[in-house]
C-alpha cells in the first residue's frame, strides 16, 4: 500500500500543487533553499518559526506562523485544527514535535545530526578506537553507557520519530558550511589569514577529516527525498558532499582564495590546543559519513563543487564576520597569537632536536613500491605538514 502523501510528484505536475507543506524552521543556512525548492516544485508552503529572524530570500506570499517550536504547548496551539500533507521538522525540540504531529500529517521529514552514531562523542569506546569510515546508516546509534548524554538524546529522538511516524524520512546532517552558518569553523582559518598569520598550528599534520556539506548540496539531498517520496518512506539518510577535505586541505583552499601564504606547523594533538576549534571535536579521529545510500536510492550527486562552495563561504565570511563580536565566542577560538607563537617556537626546538638524532641505519619506505634506499626515486624525503 502506498504511504499517504505519495501523490507528491516532481516539479510542474498538477498533483504537486495540491500538497500542503509545513516547514518548521526554514530560516537557517539550509532552510531558505529547501523552502524555495518546495515552492519551485509547486507546493503550498507554510513556515513556522520564532519570527526573530526573517529571510528576504523567501517569497513574500508565504504564510508565516510565529511561535516557539521548543515550547510544546505553544507549538500545539499554533497549529490547532490544521493538518498538513507533509511536515519538515528542521528546528525545535524534535521529540515534542514528533508527538504533536501524530495524526496531523502522513509524512514527516526530520533533520537530525551526524552525532547520532555510536562513537561520535566517545570514539575511544570503540575498538579499534574511532568510528568506522566511512560510517554507514547501518552503524549502531549512540546508547547508554557507550556515548555521552547529548548523543544519546539525539539517538533517542530519532528512534522516537520512527516509532511514531513509521513512514518518516530522517536526514543525518554533518557540519553544514555556507553563508549564514552560526558556527563557521572556517573562520578559524579565514581570520588568521586576514590577520596575516604566516604559521598555522595544525594537529597531527592537519590530516583529520570530518564530513561536511555545502548548504545547497545538503538541500539537494532533502529535496530528492521529496521527489522520490515513496522510495524515501521509512528511511534515514546520511548527508554530505561527495568530496571531503582534511584540515590541511581546507587551509590550502582558504590561502588560495585569499591570496595568502602560510606554513602549517604540525603539533601532536595533545599539545595542539589552537587547532581544536577547527575540528569541532575533542579528538583527531576521522568522522566520515558514507553517502552511498542517498546516491543509490535518490540519485544524489553534488550540485555545487565543494571547492566552489568553500570559496563562496570564505568570501561571505570576509564580508560579514569581521564586525561580528559573537562568532569568536561561539567557536571558542581565542585567537591567542602570543601563545601560538610560543607553541610554534617549541615545535621548532623539537624539530631541531629530533633532526640531530643519529641512526645506525635510516628507516626506509620499504621495497614494496619505492625500491631500495639507494634508488634516487625511493629516497626518504622531508615533509612538514
Amino acid at each position: 500500500m502506498k504511504p499517504a502523501g505519495s501523490e507528491v510528484k516532481t516539479a510542474g505536475s498538477v498533483e504537486s500543487r495540491l500538497v500542503n507543506i509545513l516547514v518548521i524552521g526554514g530560516t537557517g543556512p539550509t532552510g531558505p533553499h529547501i523552502v524555495n525548492g518546495l515552492v519551485d516544485r509547486g507546493h503550498d508552503v507554510v513556515i513556522l518559526h520564532t519570527g526573530n529572524h526573517e529571510v528576504d530570500t523567501i517569497p513574500d506570499h508565504l504564510e508565516h506562523i510565529h511561535t516557539d517550536p521548543f515550547d510544546e504547548e505553544a507549538f500545539t496551539a499554533s497549529i490547532e485544527g490544521r493538518n498538513f500533507d507533509v511536515v519538515f521538522a528542521m528546528y525545535g525540540r524534535l521529540r515534542s514535535i514528533a508527538k504533536v504531529l501524530v495524526g496531523r500529517t502522513p509524512r514527516l521529514f526530520s533533520i537530525g545530526g551526524f552525532p547520532v552514531y555510536r562513537g561520535w562523542g566517545e570514539p575511544e569506546q570503540l575498538f579499534p578506537v574511532g568510528m568506522p569510515f566511512p560510517t554507514r546508516e547501518t552503524h549502531a546509534l549512540a546508547s547508554d553507557g557507550i556515548d555521552g548524554a547529548k548523543t544519546q538524546k539525539i539517538a533517542e529522538s530519532e528512534e522516537l520519530v520512527f516509532s511514531l511516524h513509521p513512514d518518516a524520512t530522517h536526514f543525518r546532517y554533518p557540519y553544514i558550511y555556507g553563508p549564514n552558518q552560526v558556527l563557521p569553523r572556517e573562520w578559524s582559518l579565514v581570520k588568521r589569514a586576514l590577520d596575516g598569520r604566516r604559521e598555522l598550528v595544525v594537529a597531527d599534520g592537519g590530516l583529520s577529516m570530518m564530513t561536511s556539506a555545502y548548504v545547497r548540496n545538503a538541500t539537494h539531498t532533502v529535496l530528492l527525498a521529496i521527489d522520490h517520496i515513496d522510495r524515501s518512506a521509512g528511511q534515514a539518510y546520511n548527508v554530505g558532499d561527495d568530496r571531503q577535505f582534511s584540515v590541511a586541505q581546507l587551509a590550502e583552499i582558504v590561502a588560495d582564495e585569499l591570496n595568502h601564504q602560510w606554513e602549517l606547523v604540525s603539533v601532536p594533538w595533545a599539545q595542539a590546543e589552537p587547532a581544536v576549534p577547527m575540528l569541532h571535536a575533542h579528538g583527531p579521529t576521522h568522522r566520515l559519513l558514507s553517502t552511498e545510500k542517498a546516491r543509490a536510492e535518490l540519485g544524489y550527486e553534488d550540485l555545487v563543487d565543494p571547492i566552489e562552495g568553500l570559496r563562496e563561504t570564505i568570501r561571505w565570511q570576509v564580508d560579514n564576520l569581521p564586525s561580528d563580536p559573537t562568532v569568536v565566542g561561539r567557536l571558542q577560538d581565542p585567537f591567542d597569537y602570543a601563545a601560538e607563537d610560543a607553541l610554534v617556537a617549541a615545535a621548532r626546538r623539537f624539530e631541531a632536536d629530533t633532526a640531530a638524532i643519529e641512526y645506525a641505519e635510516r628507516p626506509g619506505w620499504s621495497f614494496g613500491y619505492y625500491g631500495p634506499r639507494d634508488n634516487p626515486g625511493g629516497q626518504r624525503g622531508s615533509f612538514r605538514a
